[in-house]
């Protein structure tokens, strides 16, 4: 008899798990099939849910909150740094000068300067930010897209949860599944939108000869799926058998391919994005989660500005984040998806107020910014503020565990949700973070 967890049978020979049972794309899961199958099936969203979808913009390396949405133009110059400040929408809000567009769309957001990242290193910090709980090398947590994928499913016909960009740091299982386990890993997607050559590999079946390959591989499980019928529980054969259909229809179905195919929109909506690959990550996530995928993270590397900071930010990081951003909002808007998805930009944490002999800012703990739009908030305002000189929050400040329990309670996640771990002790999701009040209420 087969056994589909192990890839084993009780006869004369053995599967191989990680060559066979593995269907065409399943591998940018992570995933090997029995996993799959054990996905849960669609779940109905919380009614209590404000937001049906998130999409994270992940700065990797720790912006500097300083040089971007809180600067300080009355502090020395060692700590006020290269750039000036413009007005922004709200009164008496100023952001730093390379952010123009973002500048005239404050009534879209919530700048949370009162962000205090408590962590400043690498790994650590991302596994902190992305899950909103303390990195354990004993228990990884779960990351909020993987979250929502468990408690949600997968719903018309669609990916549940999608990593556009570089992974993050996996030496600390930052934006992975943790204990939940890898069925409910992102589907990753590491190369350059903005490539003209860019396209999902595993969704692409551009020739006929992949197609076949793939129908062959799904054939020969099918015939697995046959054996087992004679030897399991019909009901247990039922649900494997919508799951295995739900793994060929996502792979083989024209509606994950045409979600990914960013050469259908018009060259002057992809200009106003950017031709980055952050601004194209930023048009691609908006595609995606107008076709039903519920949380997206794109990733954008080169934050971590120990040398050269203000001219990283300047030529690169500052405008991508401007045009990509503020082309995203008003993208959501038009299509009238903004108020129901959650809109989230942070990184690993702050940079040091005072710039450094390499003209750079190194990490900092203490301090950070982080912003949020969309998903029915209370937005065009400004929570928490620090210090003349930018180095610890002075009011209303708000912890990762505060952020990602903002984050589940505008996506309809319970805090108080308990799971269970591989060792089988019960785990909370959220027992320490609170709801930003002034954000929900």
């Amino acid at each position: 008899m087969l056994d589909l967890s192990t890839g084993r049978t009780a006869d004369c020979y053995a599967l191989n798990r990680r060559t066979f049972l593995r269907v065409g794309g399943l591998a940018a899961f992570g995933l090997s099939l029995p996993q799959y199958l054990q996905a849960r099936a669609d779940v109905v969203a919380n009614p209590s849910a404000k937001a049906k979808r998130c999409i994270l913009l992940w700065m990797q390396g720790g912006p500097s909150h300083i040089d971007s949405f809180d600067p300080k133009p009355d502090a020395p110059a060692e700590i006020r740094g290269e750039f000036d400040t413009i007005p922004t929408t709200l009164p008496g809000v100023r952001f730093a000068d390379p952010l123009p567009l973002l500048a005239k769309q404050t009534g879209d957001l919530a700048i949370i300067r009162g962000h205090d990242p408590k962590n400043g290193s690498h790994g650590v910090a991302d596994h902190l930010m992305m899950s909103g709980r303390p990195f354990n090398a004993s228990l990884p947590f779960p990351c909020f897209g993987s979250v929502v994928a468990k408690e949600r499913g997968y719903q018309d016909g669609m990916l549940p949860f999608v990593q556009l960009g570089k992974s993050i740091d996996r030496r600390f299982n930052g934006g992975v599944a943790g204990f939940l386990g890898d069925q409910f890993n992102p589907f990753e997607v590491p190369d350059d939108p903005s490539s003209p050559a860019f396209k999902v590999r595993d969704l692409a079946l551009s020739t006929n000869d992949e197609r076949v390959r793939l129908e062959r591989r799904y054939s020969m499980l099918a015939d697995l799926e046959n054996y087992q019928r004679t030897v399991e529980a019909s009901e247990v054969v039922k649900a494997r058998d919508e799951f295995y259909e739900k793994a060929h229809g996502i792979i083989t179905g024209p509606a994950a391919k045409k979600a990914f195919d960013l050469t259908a929109e018009p060259d002057r909506v992809r200009e106003r994005y950017g031709r980055n690959s952050l601004g194209q990550g930023c048009l691609l996530a908006r595609r995606l989660v107008e076709a039903g995928v519920q949380f997206v993270t794109v990733t954008d590397g080169g934050w971590d500005t120990h040398t050269n900071n203000f001219k990283s930010l300047k030529d690169r990081l500052l405008p991508r984040v401007d045009r990509g951003l503020s082309a995203l909002l008003d993208d959501l808007k038009i299509r009238g998806l903004l108020d129901d998805t959650l809109v989230v930009w942070f990184g690993d944490f702050g940079r040091t107020p005072k710039v450094n002999p390499t003209a750079g800012r190194d990490h900092w703990s203490t301090a950070g910014v982080a912003l949020m739009a969309g998903g029915g908030l209370r937005v065009g305002q400004v929570i928490g503020q620090t210090n003349a000189l930018a180095e610890y929050v002075t009011d209303n400040p708000v912890s990762p565990q505060d952020l990602a329990a903002t984050i589940y309670t505008v996506l309809g996640v319970k805090l108080n949700t308990w799971y269970k771990a591989q060792d089988g002790r019960p785990i909370e999701l959220c027992p320490e973070g609170k709801p930003v009040r002034q954000l929900v209420g």
